[in-house]
């Protein structure tokens, strides 16, 4: 540096400032989007089907991204029915099992084995009048979904709702957002 001559950096004008905000705030509306349509949804539980798992009204995240459906996993289902209505629901069966379901018993059976259930909220009684009949193989590339309030959900047990094509499966609820108390991993 020469005697006599001084270096400061110069600020940034307002316009860059802004500029820059607003190549922050648009990167972050594109990650979101992205996420939301490559990897994750926010749905809300409607209804008691699935209680005392999940209560009307919570926010859940679920993820559809490489999601290959297994027994247990709580999914969000968008198949057109008589319903007409996202459902969630229970992955019960996958393709090839075989469902039974002894309702004076109120067992569920999968492959001969009396499932053990402790999500459930009683046994399944609740049989309804447009019923499949037992017991049925699961087809390749569907599945078998009920509530966890078994005698209280419309489910796969219900003809106008039935087996599930994989396909309209938007994916496996993980997390629950809302309410605050129950904010966390849903199982």
């Amino acid at each position: 540096m020469r005697e006599g001559s001084f270096s400061h950096k110069q600020e940034p004008g307002a316009a860059a400032v802004i500029f820059e905000y607003l190549e922050t705030l648009i990167t972050a509306a594109i990650v979101v989007v992205l996420l939301c349509t490559f990897a994750i949804r926010m749905v809300r539980v409607d209804g008691l089907s699935m209680a005392p798992t999940l209560d009307h009204g919570d926010f859940l995240i679920s993820s559809h991204a490489f999601y290959q459906p297994k027994h247990g996993d709580i999914v969000v289902i968008t198949q057109p029915n008589e319903i007409s209505t996202p459902l969630i629901k229970r992955v019960i069966g996958l393709g090839g099992d075989v469902i039974d379901i002894d309702f004076e018993e109120g067992v569920v059976y999968r492959n001969g084995e009396a499932l053990e259930e402790p999500y459930t909220s009683e046994p399944t009684f609740y049989q309804p009048s447009a019923a499949l009949e037992y017991p049925l193989t699961v087809p390749p590339g569907e599945v078998f979904a009920m509530g966890d309030n078994r005698n209280n959900s419309s489910d796969s047990r219900d003809a106008r709702i039935g087996l599930v094509d994989e396909r309209y499966i938007m994916g496996k609820a993980f997390f629950r957002l809302f309410p605050l108390g129950d904010f966390g991993i849903v199982s």
